[in-house]
């Protein structure tokens, strides 16, 4: 997509409103909307922004950034086409006033590290599978967590009332240039998923930020709200983002595929998962970043709790699926949805190229439950548990030997200091279950 190619489709299809929009360091979507008069001027980098308005990144001394627009990202939004008149949208990289990329753009941080990834020669490809929950609204229009539906997995209609809904939001996303291979409804009442084609890693990113917003924009229309909450209901399963990653060498083929190996992985595979199982616990923080995040993490509800890898075995944190050729790649199953994408990729793919650097061995594939396996049977293979808690989480993250180089200082910084406030914020509230606890006997 160049320059020239936008201005025709923006005369052809009549675009008269342009969106601009970023990511700030906790993976929300921020936009800038401009008429049709701005529009050559925002093509050509030149719109300005207040970023000391935007948390986390910048004093309000150094506040003027720029915008530069990713042209490959352009696409008209089909559902905000009215009377004729349509709008489209661009995702930007954040830059300073002086032009340089700034290092709290969590965009310019990914890009980063696939940079120093491919000077060892490796790019990234990346699958993400977010879940989510459609629930109906009261008569305010506020969220509640009343499911629309009594459906469950795999289930068809009538019991999956979302059906339209559903199918509505992969119309969207197929206008959008999506190639959906799949939807159905997940475990849980009112959950949902919808699979869509791997990407190398930066244009998956943008997809599952995208994905997430026309969720909850088509739900909208359709009176209920989506949720991408990794546990919003106690005693169900919760929502997850199994993250599908492979490393690719630069002539296309695939570097965990050896025809010959050990379940035809490859050494770079296996140094991978030892990567991605050593660095678990430091990565959690950004992969799971909600003190929600940790009553997902919880046994018997298939999410994963303990940093281990299988080819078959769902409840390890690295999964290995069955496909083999360019087909073949690690699902690493902690991650959930309210992660910001560029933070959580940039965190996993380090995590394994320092298996990778290291020549890191994995522990012994466990092919058995390990929700059933006692402490010192997981000791005795290697296992270790992944945090309880978004605080001890923090912890890890400060701890990690890769994270302060992965996000770079002031995300490293920025993002940590939020996220201990968060869980100050939680610590020191008083919950619904403490008054229903000791109100009455205290």
């Amino acid at each position: 997509m160049t320059r020239d190619d936008i201005m025709q489709i923006i005369e052809e299809e009549n675009i008269h409103f342009f969106r601009l929009q970023f990511v700030d360091i906790f993976g929300f979507m921020k936009n800038v909307a401009i008429p049709r008069s701005q529009i050559e001027k925002a093509l050509d980098g030149q719109m300005m922004f207040d970023g000391s308005s935007i948390d986390g990144f910048v004093r309000i001394n150094e506040s003027d950034m720029y915008l530069k627009p990713d042209y490959n990202t352009f696409c008209i939004l089909p559902w905000r086409n009215r009377d004729g008149i349509a709008a489209a949208r661009i995702i930007c990289d954040v830059h300073k006033s002086d032009g340089t990329p700034f290092v709290g753009c969590p965009r310019n941080n990914l890009k980063r590290v696939l940079a120093e990834a491919k000077e060892m020669g490796y790019t990234m490809n990346v699958g993400t599978e977010a879940e989510f929950f459609l629930f109906e609204k009261d008569e305010q229009g506020k969220a509640t967590t009343i499911t629309n539906d009594v459906a469950g997995y795999f289930s068809l209609d009538p019991e999956d009332t979302a059906n339209d809904c559903r199918r509505e939001i992969i119309e969207v996303l197929e206008q959008m240039g999506f190639e959906i291979e799949a939807s159905h409804h997940e475990v849980a009442e009112g959950q949902h998923e919808i699979n869509f084609k791997y990407a190398d890693a930066l244009t998956a990113a943008d997809n599952t930020i995208t994905f997430k917003w026309v969720v909850k924009s088509i739900a909208a229309e359709y009176g209920l709200h989506a949720t991408f909450m990794p546990k919003p209901i106690f005693g169900i399963n919760g929502s997850g983002m199994h993250t599908n990653q492979s490393l690719f060498h630069l002539d296309g083929s695939n570097a965990f595929f050896d025809e010959n190996g050990p379940l035809k992985l490859s050494e770079t595979a296996y140094q991978y998962i030892a990567g991605s199982l050593k660095n678990a616990r430091g990565f959690a923080a950004v992969t799971n970043p909600l003190v929600n995040s940790y009553k997902r993490l919880v046994p018997g509800y298939e999410a994963p709790v303990y940093a281990a890898w299988s080819a078959s075995n769902r409840s390890a944190l690295v999964r290995i699926p069955a496909s083999r050729g360019l087909g073949t790649r690690a699902e690493v199953r902690c991650p959930d949805p309210t992660c910001n994408p560029y933070l959580a990729l940039a965190m996993m793919l380090n995590a394994g190229l320092d298996g990778v650097r290291n020549k890191l061995t994995p522990p012994p594939s466990v092919d058995r439950d390990i929700f059933k396996m006692t402490s010192a049977e997981m000791d005795q293979v290697g296992i270790r548990v992944m945090p309880g808690s978004l605080k001890e989480a923090i912890e890890e993250l400060k701890a990690s030997s890769i994270a302060r180089e992965t996000l770079g200082e002031h995300i490293f910084e920025k993002y940590i200091e939020a996220k201990e406030k968060e869980w100050d914020s939680y610590r020191t509230a008083v919950t619904n279950w403490e008054i229903d606890n000791y109100l009455s006997i205290y």
